[in-house]
């Protein structure tokens, strides 16, 4: 069988989820013949070590590592006012005391200490969301022989990355669960279906990878003969024995829900289910703080919920046409999506 352009026997990546997967669920899509993809951006430095090792010791596959390289904007204390008093029936409902949050960062974009970490594990693939690190970074990794790929949503910023030097660009279309890898524009409006964004990206002379709303063969097969080099699939392993998806998030999965795009979770815009936090404040209320500043006071509200029971200010990460497959592990997952590629 044709290798992929990455060295996989399938031309299938596994997308980064951050908080519903470690390296186990990258491993067993490594060993299934696709890409296996780890989350590496909201890890320590210690469990970023723990999680290579891991994988490096179970798989011999090519592997993809995703760090997040977003420009960490300033957090006024008075953002932080105005979020806590739109939050304030909830910061009562849950007798949570809000005057010793934090206003440091939870997720830091990639700098030269964590690229320090990986240099010596030499990762085939290193991939971007939110744009492209410094210049020196990519220099680095490419060094190695490592290939560098990063997320477009529109064809704007395809053409960006293509004139950066990456070796190959994730078309993210609308339909995508997760954060939106938007740098150039914030705009909701100007992105594009994954259909539509492949179609205009396949004109550039670099690898494109189609990712959002690919849940069935059929939908493999559509991309693979609009001139995708690959796919990049993320929601279909969510119910996976092998992802970390909880139960409250496997739960939502497993009902009839709505996805839509929001910023209340994290300041950024996400596709999750729509919950009673969506529903009462709103997909995009006006006072989110920038991200990730959003997610501190989210996260301490969402715990309360939790451990109450309900996943009510959980994020419910998930894309447009998703298919209920539980109880499947990731390899017959791979294997089953896959029968829509034809070499």
């Amino acid at each position: 069988m044709t290798k992929t352009f990455f060295n996989t026997e399938f031309a299938l990546i596994q997308a980064p989820m951050a908080g519903v997967q470690n390296a186990k669920l990258a491993v067993a899509v490594c060993n299934a013949g696709g890409l296996g993809s780890l989350p590496c951006a909201m890890l320590t430095k210690e469990q970023l070590i723990s999680e290579l090792n891991y994988l490096t010791c179970h798989t011999d596959k090519p592997y993809n590592l995703n760090f997040f390289c977003h420009t960490t904007p300033n957090y006024s204390k008075q953002q932080q006012m105005d979020w806590h008093q739109l939050l304030t029936p909830y910061l009562a409902e849950f007798n949570i005391d809000a005057s010793g949050f934090s206003t440091s960062a939870s997720r830091t974009p990639i700098d030269q200490s964590v690229l320090e970490i990986i240099a010596p594990y030499k990762p085939p693939i290193v991939s971007f969301h939110f744009g492209l690190p410094a210049k020196e970074i990519v220099s680095q990794i490419k060094k190695w022989g490592g290939q560098v790929w990063s997320s477009a949503t529109t064809f704007e910023e395809a053409c960006f990355l293509k004139e950066n030097g990456v070796d190959a660009i994730i078309a993210q279309g609308i339909e995508a669960g997760g954060h939106r890898g938007h740098f150039l524009s914030t705009n909701i409006m100007q992105q594009p279906t994954t259909k539509q964004l492949v179609k205009q990206c396949v004109t550039l002379d670099v690898p494109i990878i189609a990712a959002g709303g690919i849940s069935t063969p059929e939908d493999v097969t559509a991309f693979q003969q609009l001139g995708a080099a690959a796919v990049q699939i993320g929601s279909a392993y969510l119910l996976s024995n092998e992802a970390t998806t909880s139960e409250f998030h496997r739960a939502a999965l497993k009902k009839p829900h709505q996805t839509v795009l929001t910023t209340l979770f994290s300041g950024r815009p996400a596709r999750g289910i729509v919950n009673r936090a969506i529903t009462e404040l709103g997909s995009m209320p006006s006072h989110v703080p920038p991200f990730p500043f959003a997610s501190i006071a989210m996260t301490a509200i969402r715990a309360r919920a939790e451990a109450a029971g309900k996943s009510d200010f959980s994020p419910l990460w998930c894309g447009q046409h998703f298919v209920v497959r539980d109880g499947v592990n990731a390899s017959e997952i791979t294997q089953l999506l896959m029968r829509g590629w034809h070499n």
